[in-house]
Formats: C-alpha cells, sequence, structure tokens
C-alpha cells in the first residue's frame, strides 16, 4: 500500500520524459499527413464557434443570463456563442480523456507484455493529448472573447489553478475504466451514453441558477459543473475562485486519483491474461 501511494507521485515524474514524447509523437502522426498539419488543432475551434455563433446568436437568438454575487448579466446574443465555448472546452477535455480511456490498455498490447513498461502513464499520455486540443481551443476563446467582451481579465492566470483538480479527477477516474476496459468490454459503449448525459447535466448550455431547484441538486452533484462554473467566472467575468469549494474540489480530486491509481496497479497484473 505505501508503495504504490509513493509510486503515485513519483511515477508521472520520473517517467516525464516518456510522456512528453509519446504525447509529441500522437500528435504529430495525427496531422502529419492532412493537407493542413498543424492548423486543424486552430481550425477546428474556431469553426465551431462560428456555427454556434451564428446558430445560438443569430438563428436562435440565445440569451444568457448570469446571476452572481456581482450581478453579473450577459443578455447580448453573440456573447452566448461565446459562454457556450467556454463550457464545452471544459466538457470536450474530459469527454476526450474518460471516452479513451477503455481502450487504452486493449489498443496497446504490446506495452502489456513489456514488463519495464509503465502502464499507469497511459492515462496521463492521453490528458497530455486533450490539454493540447484544449489549449488552441482556448486560444481561439479568448480571441473571440476580445472581440465580444473587449477585455481580458487579470483572474485569466488563476484558471491552471481551476484545472487541475479536474486533470487529478479525470486521471483517476481514466485509471479505473482503463483497467474495467480490459475486463468488461462493454465498458466502451457504454461510456459514450454517459457522456452525453453529462453533457446535458452540465451548466454547458444553460447556467445553473436558470434551472428548477431539483434540477440544480443533480447539477451540483456533477463533477464538471463546478469547475466549468469557476473557468467561466474567472475567463470571461473576471470573478474570483470560490476558494472553500475550490480546497473541497481538490481533496475529492486527490481521493478519487488515489483510488484509481490504486485499483490500476492492484488489476494490472491480470491484463496479460485476458488481452
Amino acid at each position: 500500500m505505501h508503495r504504490i501511494f509513493s509510486d503515485f507521485f513519483t511515477s508521472p515524474l520520473k517517467n516525464r520524459h516518456l510522456i512528453v514524447h509519446m504525447a509529441k509523437r500522437e500528435i504529430s502522426s495525427r496531422y502529419r499527413e492532412s493537407l493542413l498539419g498543424f492548423c486543424w488543432p486552430l481550425l477546428s475551434p474556431l469553426l465551431m464557434l462560428c456555427v454556434y455563433t451564428v446558430v445560438f446568436g443569430v438563428i436562435f437568438k440565445a440569451k444568457w443570463t448570469v446571476q452572481s454575487d456581482n450581478h453579473l448579466q450577459s443578455d447580448n446574443h453573440f456573447e452566448f456563442a461565446i459562454i457556450l465555448f467556454s463550457g464545452l472546452i471544459i466538457f470536450n477535455f474530459f469527454s476526450e480523456c474518460i471516452s479513451r480511456a477503455p481502450s487504452l490498455i486493449l489498443n496497446n498490447p504490446n506495452y502489456v507484455k513489456k514488463v519495464v513498461f509503465p502502464l499507469e502513464v497511459l492515462p496521463w499520455i492521453a490528458i497530455l493529448v486533450s490539454l493540447f486540443h484544449s489549449a488552441a481551443s482556448f486560444l481561439i476563446l479568448m480571441i473571440g472573447a476580445i472581440s465580444v467582451f473587449h477585455v481580458i481579465h487579470p483572474s485569466i492566470i488563476l484558471l491552471p489553478l481551476i484545472l487541475l483538480p479536474l486533470i487529478l479527477f479525470t486521471v483517476g477516474i481514466s485509471w479505473i475504466l482503463a483497467s474495467l476496459g480490459v475486463f468488461i468490454r462493454d465498458i466502451g459503449h457504454a461510456i459514450g451514453i454517459i457522456l452525453n448525459i453529462l453533457l446535458y447535466m452540465s451548466p454547458v448550455f444553460f447556467p445553473t441558477a436558470a434551472a428548477p431547484r431539483l434540477l440544480q441538486i443533480c447539477l451540483h452533484l456533477n463533477p464538471l459543473t463546478y469547475i466549468i462554473e469557476e473557468a467561466r467566472n474567472i475567463t470571461l467575468w473576471g470573478l474570483t475562485p470560490r476558494w472553500s469549494l475550490l480546497f473541497m474540489y481538490y481533496c475529492a480530486s486527490l481521493v478519487v486519483a488515489l483510488i484509481g491509481f490504486f485499483w490500476f496497479q492492484k488489476t494490472r497484473k491480470g491484463f496479460a491474461d485476458v488481452i
């Protein structure tokens, strides 16, 4: 138990060069043979932001009203697309990592047979790749926010502090799903359905305050709700995080990550027998 707890902290540091190298190789292989190459990570979110602007801002004329301690409100039609996009960046990061998790071991059977290969780094590689795409989307978000809001708030420097517990939570769930995906092949199919439900149970298309009281309780049980709201608050509204909730989220995410790592390390001995 003590060794597993120690490996949880030392493994990503000890294998950091391997993680970065394999993440770079995956990103490079994904865009190497395409005509536009590395323009796609920027072009794709830019096109999606344009679609959101046309559909929600022009066609549906959707409005977003934010009620906070500072009574900030946003009723501009085009602002809705920016606000929506900011929530989708967070959700898409989580969704990309979690949807890949059940097949991480299944898609890399050669690594299972190599005793010296640290299988526990595979979720970290997937997270690094997803962070690359999220960073590209965030750059487009900032360009759109400047165009619409005409300001970048200093609180934006706190964004990594908000995302870190989400990364810990995601890697913990990824370890569990990567292990379960080896023994229960149905996990991969179920995850897609769960993520679709989670998307509409997250404050991506609407603010939490706009939901009925009973639904708000369900929304607050969603692990993505707090991160989406706080990321939005510090990037678009210039608000400071709710520190007490952030601390609790850090603690909960660390517990999930430790449980996930413990489960993965205990079950990895059976991977070779199943694959």
